[in-house]
């Protein structure tokens, strides 16, 4: 009884909770209160006024630029580009892929809108082209492959345009270049890039080309993280020693009271930054780069920089073709200097305690609040419909794979265990790549590119290998006693099954299979790596990418308090279902009256 009671306990302070910030965000005063008490949106352009110079703490000595031997010398005019022959998987429309966890370059704005300075900016090479665009969200890990597959058009995702990754991909010309930092402890041991070690704990994001720096260029084995933010939040709570960054993510995340600093800065030496296209697909990359030397000439891509990413061209660099005309751009060193004059002076800031920082990233209040309406309207329903789908699709597919188990025929009970064996082998982000990446282009007629129901497919072969097993042990636990009990009533073997041995074995395994279908809800998160629109991201999607214009952790935990509020009661269901089915109903006791009466009458 304390358990149980201890349980429910637990489901109503986590639902309580919930709905304490629900009420909480929905009795908000007004908007212009929450924008004032709200944190800074990290996915909105800064403007001109934000511009910097080339960092002082500059690494001249390893900035020197490779040669540059892709950029065109010149591009096909506009008005003899056919786009009837890109070879787009939707004519008319580039679909994108993109991410949202990197402002202000490519990020998930506070309207549910991908947006950033390489989106818009791709948004403007397709006006020229008199294309639609359509952005999904992925992760950039998987984004290269899913470009060459076809999957996207278009990768947008600031990619530096390493050789190694021509191997895979054709790009663009470049609009735009790279510095990327080193970020350490202030007032730290390391202060530049010679400083780090094979003792050293050095974060990246993996994939990226500050992963292929420290790994080919440095020669170290890092910590690879799968966004920026989780990287940084490693760095401030000392899990890491040092995080070499993209500049634009460490300087919109670094801030002095974390008692982190960007010690040291580089240029990319892997040339210039790229949309990345299809290696077979040359009539789009010939497209694009026609688009962008337009929006070049016409004076959007230097009102975009300016406003996006407003700092100095590095010596050399100049976005387009060759023959593309310089961009005119406001004097950045000029408008830094003049900052720089007009700054307060500085103030040491005391860094936060641990606790103190662990406090702010995880339970930041006024974020709970922003984070609440987005995870129900938007997340809640597309992880409950992931959860059900697969749930239902996958018992199906897992009572035939637990009947052909136990099949007297081997050609049914082999490739049963085959696919049981591959598919409980494999971990689930595989099973859903290969799907969702495998298969996608051949159903694409039918999909029209669109992988959500593909992820939900996904998710239901891998529930019917494990549910497939929950029924061939729930089948198996059933005493032989039952089917000769059956087969002496004059049942065939099958109407013993269906009529005797199978519904015992399913009443047996009910708590199993609630166990599955929590896992399923949140095995729903993993399909974010297929790519998604803004309006098909599920729970965790949400609250990642909530994360990501913020700099804060604490989207994640509101979150977290949704699986809750889905998980545990389901929890303590499975534990009084079993309680249930081991010990029956309660025995009803009659009173004496009663008992008299029933004695009399028998």
């Amino acid at each position: 009884m304390v358990a149980v009671r201890a349980g429910r306990a637990l489901v109503v302070l986590v639902v309580g909770l919930l709905l304490a910030i629900t009420l909480a965000a929905c009795g908000s005063s007004s908007t212009s209160d929450q924008a004032a008490a709200g944190p800074t949106d990290l996915c909105a352009p800064p403007g001109v006024d934000s511009a910097s110079s080339t960092p002082t703490n500059f690494d001249a000595a390893a900035a020197a630029a490779t040669e540059d031997k892709y950029t065109t010398p010149n591009v096909t005019p506009l008005d003899r580009i056919d786009t009837n022959a890109l070879g787009l998987a939707t004519p008319g429309t580039l679909t994108v892929g993109t991410l949202s966890d990197a402002p202000p370059s490519i990020c998930l704005d506070s309207s549910g809108q991908y947006t950033g300075y390489d989106n818009e900016l791709l948004k403007a090479v397709a006006a020229k082209l008199g294309l639609q665009i359509n952005f999904s969200g992925t992760e950039f890990s998987g984004l290269l492959a899913q470009v060459a597959g076809r999957r996207f058009d278009v990768g947008s995702s600031s990619i530096t345009t390493t050789d190694e990754r021509r191997n895979t991909v054709g790009f663009t010309n470049g609009y735009d270049f790279g510095y990327f930092s080193l970020v350490a402890k202030a007032g730290g041991p390391i202060t530049k890039f010679e400083d780090l070690n094979a003792g050293t704990r050095i974060g990246v994001v993996q994939g990226t080309v500050q992963d292929d720096y420290v790994v080919n260029t440095l020669g170290l084995d890092p910590v690879k993280f799968p966004d920026y933010n989780t990287a940084y939040a490693n760095l401030k709570t000392g899990q890491i020693d040092a995080w070499v960054a993209p500049s634009q993510q460490a300087e919109g995340l670094v801030k002095p009271e974390d008692g982190t600093a960007i010690t040291q800065n580089t240029f990319s030496l892997n040339n210039f930054v790229g949309w990345a296209v299809a290696r077979d697909n040359q009539p789009l990359i010939d497209a694009l780069n026609s688009g962008l030397d337009a929006v070049i000439s016409d004076g959007t891509w230097a009102s975009l920089y300016s406003d996006w990413v407003p700092r100095e061209l590095p010596e050399g660099f100049k976005p387009g073709s060759k023959a593309a005309p310089a961009p005119e751009l406001p004097d950045f060193a000029a408008i830094a200097a003049q900052n720089d004059a007009n700054a307060p002076e500085a103030v040491a800031v005391q860094p936060k305690s641990t606790l103190s920082q662990l406090g702010d990233t995880f339970f930041d209040w006024s974020l709970y609040k922003s984070a609440i309406p987005d995870l129900f309207k938007v997340g809640l329903p597309n992880t409950l419909i992931l959860a059900l789908a697969s749930g239902i699709i996958g018992t199906v597919l897992g009572m035939l794979l637990a009947l052909a188990g136990l099949s007297r025929t081997r050609w049914l009970r082999w490739p049963a265990r085959v696919y049981t064996d591959i598919f409980r082998g494999l971990p689930a982000v595989v099973i859903i790549l290969i799907i969702g990446l495998g298969i996608g282009p051949v159903v694409q007629g039918l999909t029209g590119g669109n992988p959500y129901w593909l992820g939900a497919a996904a998710l239901s072969l891998l529930a019917a290998a494990y549910i497939g097993e929950i029924f061939r042990s729930g089948i198996q636990s059933v005493e032989a006693g039952q089917m000769e009990a059956a087969r002496a009533l004059g049942f065939s073997h099958r109407r013993s099954m269906n009529l005797v041995v199978v519904p015992q074995g399913v009443r047996r395994v009910l708590p199993a299979l609630m166990n599955q279908f929590i896992s399923l809800i949140k095995d729903s998160s993993l399909i974010y790596f297929l790519g998604l629109l803004a309006t098909q991201r599920e729970l965790f999607a949400v609250g990642r990418d909530l994360n990501a214009q913020t700099g804060n952790l604490s989207p994640l935990v509101a979150a977290g308090l949704f699986y809750l509020v889905l998980t545990v009661p389901l929890t303590h269901l499975v534990n009084y279902i079993d309680k249930r089915l081991r010990t029956g109903k309660a025995e009803q006791t009659l009173d004496p009256v009663e008992q008299a009466i029933v004695v009399e009458r028998g």
